[in-house]
């Protein structure tokens, strides 16, 4: 017999939490907040709306169903299921942070808070769950297979990423590596880091490079299996070039970077705590993934 679904309510702590976690009581953050010229009030209105939010979706839920809930900080150690509807109560950012960690199971993007986010991931209002959770359990439910990247290393290492992965170094130094394109041939660079990003990234962190640079690429749609990458303030010298610092990768074509550095590391999404160390000669491999998000609706 197979097992009904079970609804997983993926959530974030709100400013306001995280406040009462710092300061211990709701007085001692509104002192903080006043004496930088911001009100206690608004942010726990905040807080409310989300609280409110997560309570209308987990109250949607289909009686025969099962449900929890996972906080974004447990996500790597969450254990998702084949039968799982997972559905992200926030902003758009934590869709991208839960992509990583799923193989295929439906996304139901849940706004917590309109008018604040970009709705991009987040599509739809609380109202919306009691309608869309069974339909995303369903056959043949509609849905935006949005291309990832992924990062593979020599070791055995590999990252997941909805928007971008970086490579690069964990500070300020230069990153030294050899970057290799699959046939242009390889060329050594220093530069402050690789970027590598999908059509979701494109409307993020990879557009703003491809502004800066006034870039001629045609930057991928999000259902698009392509790639497009950058390198960021790549250095002309004696031993390093700058010839190749920007393109794009199709399925089955891969960017391969060999690093000559202490150490780099590799992070998608902008989630630094999860990243890829990297060794002098190991070998980092960035390509479009075999796995896409389901994003119904």
């Amino acid at each position: 017999m197979s097992l009904a679904p079970r609804a997983v309510l993926v959530h974030r702590r709100t400013e306001y939490e995280e406040l009462l976690a710092r300061h211990g009581t709701h007085g001692q953050a509104a002192f903080f907040l006043a004496a930088r010229g911001r009100s206690a009030d608004e942010v726990r209105e905040r807080h409310e709306r989300t609280r409110r939010a997560l309570a209308a979706v987990a109250g949607a839920v289909p009686l025969t169903w099962r449900q929890t809930r996972v906080e974004r900080a447990d996500l790597d150690r969450f254990l998702f299921g084949p039968e799982d509807v997972v559905v992200v109560v926030g902003q758009d950012g934590l869709v991208a942070n839960t992509a990583k960690y799923l193989a295929g199971q439906p996304v139901v993007g849940i706004d917590a808070d309109p008018g604040r986010n970009a709705g991009v991931l987040v599509r739809h209002r609380p109202a919306d769950a009691r309608r869309l959770l069974p339909y995303a359990a369903g056959p043949g439910a509609a849905s935006d297979e949005l291309t990832m990247v992924a990062a593979a290393t020599d070791d055995g290492q590999r990252l997941l990423a909805l928007n971008e992965i970086y490579v690069g170094p964990p500070g300020h130094q230069t990153a030294r590596y050899t970057l290799d394109t699959e046939g242009a041939g390889p060329e050594p660079q220093a530069s402050s880091g690789v970027l590598a990003g999908t059509g979701t990234g494109a409307t993020g962190w990879l557009r703003s490079l491809w502004q800066q640079r006034s870039s001629a690429l045609a930057l991928p749609s999000p259902t698009e299996p392509r790639l497009a990458w950058f390198v960021r303030e790549a250095w002309p010298s004696p031993t390093t070039g700058t010839s190749r610092v920007e393109g794009v990768l199709g399925a089955g074509q891969g960017l391969r970077l060999t690093v000559e550095s202490d150490r780099l590391v590799a992070f998608g999404d902008g989630v630094e705590f999860d990243t890829l160390d990297l060794t002098w000669g190991q070998t980092v491999h960035l390509t479009v993934a075999d796995t896409r998000l389901r994003l119904v609706g």
